[in-house]
């Protein structure tokens, strides 16, 4: 896969995954960081089970929205790896990522023998 079509497939990965964000979140301006909204017509509500459904679809939207920080943010490392002539080189050993492993996630940032260290890795 040429790097244009794999930028383009990340470019509209990323508007997939910041819509789905701003559905279930914000982005903070000043560090980019996103968090799940809490939805404030439940929240004090006199009846406690609405108030505490209105929690638990908030600690639900936070986790969802930490999944989808995670992959947007790999996403836009991806399109600067494109941009600086990094991409496809894992963050670890410094080795080329298997072509197969870019096919089914672009964005990654390890090869296939680094994978369970990507967690490891800082946003």
């Amino acid at each position: 896969m040429q790097h244009d079509e794999i930028r383009a497939n990340l470019e509209t990965e990323l508007k997939r995954v910041t819509a789905e964000l701003t559905l279930i979140g914000t982005q903070d301006q000043t560090t980019g960081d996103w968090e799940a909204i809490p939805d404030a017509t439940e929240l004090g509500n006199a009846d406690d089970n609405v108030e505490a459904d209105a929690v638990e679809e908030w600690e639900t939207n936070h986790a969802i929205t930490d999944e989808l920080e995670t992959r947007y943010r790999n996403i836009k490392r991806a399109l600067q790896k494109i941009e600086d002539g990094t991409y496809g080189i894992c963050e670890i050993s410094g080795e080329p990522i298997e072509a197969a492993r870019l096919e089914v996630n672009p964005a990654a940032r390890t090869n296939i023998a680094n994978r369970d260290r990507e967690k490891e890795l800082p946003l």
